[in-house]
Order: structure tokens, then C-alpha cells, then sequence
């Protein structure tokens, strides 16, 4: 945290419990507010429906948000059977229904379909652009939309339970890009019947956990009090898989400059170990991160420079 104009500019990492019945936008939009207009954003949008993990960058950390959302994320949901919806889950209107309703052998034979590397067409309501609109924009206005699918990784995908014929709740461990509703979709016509996402949480992001997380309301008395510095995480929490370089004061202030630094006398104090080409890593000194950098040529060149 460094002081402009007067006030605290804070950077680094809020976990918020985003709340059900809001954007992540809209979130975002709170957060400016309660940090009186610091340069927030989000790592990975949950749809309004959505509760859980929400990680939030504030000022330099939003130079570091791609490599937050690439992190491997955790889900919890439950599928409605019987009701298709034309968003894929409860806020959408009915688009067509079955009587079938699949049994816990039956879920469970066709899991391993889900797993892995999978074939995903997004929801017609989603954020992804068609000629330069978004999916959910032409979906509003009637426009005729065909998505392409795409290839994404679903971990691992377990059937929890089965609170009634009518409902299962489903935990997912899912890499970048997979769409929950999309899952619950697919995964209702595999078995032969329609149905939507009724309700879904999302409980880590990366290093982000639902443990460290803060309800919305929480961040805004935080402010109002005066303490909400407390509780931001350090920019490079969103770096937990990036190996560090420790780097003296002069190598750091060459890399605030744009300069390179020589890579050896960097490795004779620490282990390139397990470091491949183009390996993105974090350059640290006294404790601060200073840049992401790659090692090329024997020098340590500066990618992103942070400013803290």
C-alpha cells in the first residue's frame, strides 16, 4: 500500500463471497466504491445465479489477473432434471421438459464422458463474442446465434448427492474456459432427459479459497471503519505456482526501468531447477514482487512491471 493524493492506494487481492442475484461486474463496481475508486477487476466472471469465490485485483494486481484465472477451479451445483431453460439455469425461461428421471447408477455410468478433455459448446446466454457481440446480447434480441464448441479440461466431476428424483448436486474440479451450465446441460441429455442448473457455488479460484473469503457487506463496513488495508491479500497470492527469483535492489531497479538483468549471477544465489524455456517466473525483492519476468538468452527480461 502506497500513499497518492493523500489516501491509500491499495494493491493486491480481495476474496469476495460474491452474493446470489448480482454480476461480478457489479461487484467489481462495489469494490471501486468502497476503495474509493482504486483500478479493480475480477479473475473469472460467476454468472448472477452464482455464489462463492470471486477474486478481486486492486490496483498492480490487475496486472497479474490472467494468471490468477488460469488457475484450477472448484464447483459445487445442483442440477434440476425435468426443465430445459433457455440460459441453462433457473433464471431462465422454460423451453421444453421430460419426464425422465435418471437414477444414481445411471449418473454415475456416464460421469467418465465429462472428464478430461471435453468437447463444450457454451451456453447460448454467455459472454463470449459472435462478429463482435456478446452471445447473451444476440440471445436477447432473438438473433440467431450458433457457437462453436471448444475444448476445456474437467478434472474430475462427482456425483454428491440425490436430494429428490428431481434434483443431484455435483462437486467439479474444472480448468480455465468450462461452463457449469453447459455441464449440467449435456450432462442431462447423455442421460436422456432436459435440465438446468438450480443453483451453484464456486468454491476456489486458483490459491483463492471460500475460507479466505469476505461477504460483499463485509468489505463495505471494512472501509467504513478504516481497516479494509487488513484484508487484502499480497499481489503475488495469485502467483502461488510461479517460482520466485529473489533479486537484489539494483537488479529490481533495472526491471522497473525495462532492463534486463544478467540471468547467472541470479542463478549462483538460487536454483533454475525445474525452470523450462519461457517459463514465466517472479522476480521478488525485499519481499515485494517486482516483475514477471522469463529468463532468454541468459538475461532475465521483464514482461510485466509492477509498480508498488
Amino acid at each position: 500500500m502506497i500513499a497518492k493524493a493523500g489516501r491509500p492506494v491499495l494493491h493486491g487481492w480481495l476474496v469476495i463471497d460474491k452474493p446470489a442475484a448480482m454480476t461480478s461486474a457489479a461487484v467489481v463496481g462495489t469494490v471501486r466504491r468502497a476503495t474509493r475508486g482504486v483500478k479493480a477487476g475480477h479473475a473469472g466472471t460467476l454468472d448472477p445465479l452464482a455464489t462463492g469465490v470471486l477474486p478481486i485485483a486492486l490496483g498492480e494486481a490487475t496486472k497479474t489477473m490472467s494468471y490468477a484465472m488460469e488457475g484450477r477451479k472448484t464447483y459445487r451445483f445442483c442440477v434440476r432434471w425435468g426443465e430445459q431453460r433457455d440460459t441453462d439455469d433457473s433464471e431462465g425461461a422454460i423451453v421444453a421438459t421430460s419426464a425422465v428421471r435418471p437414477s444414481a447408477d445411471a449418473i454415475a455410468a456416464v460421469l467418465p464422458q465429462f472428464q478430461g478433455d471435453i468437447e463444450q459448446v457454451p451456453p447460448t446466454y454467455s459472454a463470449i463474442k459472435v462478429a463482435g457481440r456478446r452471445a447473451y446480447a444476440l440471445a436477447r434480441a432473438n438473433e440467431p446465434i450458433t457457437l462453436a464448441a471448444r475444448t476445456v479440461t474437467v478434472e474430475a466431476i462427482e456425483l454428491i448427492s440425490i436430494p429428490d428424483p428431481d434434483h443431484a448436486v455435483f462437486a467439479v474440479v474444472a480448468g480455465k474456459g468450462v461452463y457449469m451450465r453447459a455441464l449440467a446441460r449435456d450432462l442431462a441429455q447423455v442421460l436422456g432427459t432436459v435440465g438446468h442448473i438450480a443453483w451453484l457455488r464456486r468454491l476456489t479460484v486458483g490459491p483463492f479459497t471460500e475460507q479466505r473469503s469476505i461477504p460483499l457487506d463485509g468489505i463495505e463496513a471494512a472501509a467504513a471503519e478504516g481497516r479494509l488495508a487488513d484484508l487484502v491479500l499480497p499481489v503475488q497470492a495469485a502467483l502461488a505456482d510461479i517460482p520466485a527469483l529473489p533479486l537484489t535492489e539494483v537488479e529490481a531497479r533495472q526491471l522497473r526501468q525495462g532492463r534486463p538483468v544478467a540471468a547467472l549471477p541470479v542463478a549462483r544465489r538460487s536454483s533454475f531447477k525445474g525452470i523450462g524455456r519461457d517459463s514465466m517466473l517472479c522476480a521478488i525483492a525485499e519481499g515485494k514482487l517486482v516483475a514477471l519476468v522469463q529468463i532468454k538468452g541468459g538475461e532475465i527480461r521483464p514482461v510485466r512491471v509492477l509498480n508498488i
